[in-house]
């Protein structure tokens, strides 16, 4: 809606798939678990990337195998990815208010 097709488009690429190399690495997909709260803040981060966290859970990956090596790697790239998505928001609506 910007008329930014091409930074959307980079994005949308690089954090989906930034995403997926967390769940290839073996990350998890973090559940809602509400008693603890560091848990509970990392699924909010994974469902930040928006429509890939909702494939991978219909695919059922993300199950995460915490004796891999690269699972700590997984969890890091997945939670970043959608944190950053957030992040991407947030500018994209400071830009259409006039803020930025």
């Amino acid at each position: 809606m910007l008329g930014r097709h091409g930074k959307g488009l980079l994005f949308l690429a690089t954090l989906t798939l930034m995403f997926v190399t967390g769940l290839w690495l073996e990350g998890r997909i973090f559940p809602f678990d509400l008693s603890d709260p560091l848990v509970a803040l990392a699924a909010i981060a994974d469902l930040g990337i928006g429509a890939p966290y909702f494939v991978a859970w219909g695919l059922g990956a993300g199950e995460g195998r915490v004796i891999a090596v690269t699972f700590e790697y997984g969890n890091a790239f997945a939670i970043v990815a959608g944190l950053l998505n957030m992040l991407v928001v947030l500018d994209a609506y400071d830009i259409a208010t006039g803020r930025k």
